[in-house]
């Protein structure tokens, strides 16, 4: 028996400043199914009572989400394979990156020279910014013409505490073609990041 058993599941959109709920499921045995039919693709959430879990991509075809306590696995369709496969790369770096602080800790508390731990964590964490940042600049770069680029672009900006654009996503913004830079979701991002500058 699954401990997601009798869960809802919820698939939600962005609707002007809302989020929409277009379809539910109840996991019964383990497992839960949707299906619809579909205008266009678009970029949504997968949320569990009201927790956001993941977001995916609704495009035609069969989307598989295995949910387990390790990950959440969604694929199956093209968009979604390439939203995986950048979501598993990112969660690489973000493991590092919390290796390197553990590696810091542990040298402090070896009696390690402050200015040596400084001087080692900070090029390893320097490393992994560049490395993070290149990641998110060529995914979005190769997905300026679908739901993703746009799509990680706010999922990033959205990480901070209040609209702002950083050298990195003003770096995006300054390669992007015309139809990254005006689709609704980000002009409305970049006028609000203006707007509090």
């Amino acid at each position: 028996m699954s401990v997601l058993d009798g869960k809802m599941l919820f698939i939600k959109v962005v609707s002007g400043d809302k989020l929409v709920k277009i379809d539910s499921a109840e996991v019964i045995h383990g497992n839960f199914k949707m299906e619809g039919r579909l205008d266009s693709v678009i970029l949504a959430s997968l949320y569990m009572d009201n927790n956001c879990i993941m977001p995916l991509v609704i495009e035609d075809g069969n989307i598989e989400i295995s949910i387990d306590n390790a990950r959440i696995l969604i694929k199956g369709t093209p968009l979604n394979d390439r939203f995986n496969e950048f979501i598993e790369e990112k969660t690489a770096l973000d493991d590092r990156a919390y290796e390197v602080e553990r590696e810091e800790s542990r040298m402090i508390m070896d009696g390690v020279d402050i200015n040596t731990v400084q001087h080692k964590i900070e090029k390893k964490r320097n490393e992994l910014s560049d490395k993070m940042n290149n990641l998110v600049k060529s995914f979005i770069k190769d997905n300026y013409d679908n739901v993703l680029g746009p799509g990680v672009f706010i999922m990033i900006g959205n990480s901070f505490p209040y609209p702002y654009i950083t050298p990195l996503l003003q770096e995006i913004l300054d390669e992007a073609p015309e139809s990254f830079r005006n689709n609704c979701l980000v002009k409305e991002y970049v006028a609000m990041a203006e707007e509090r500058m």
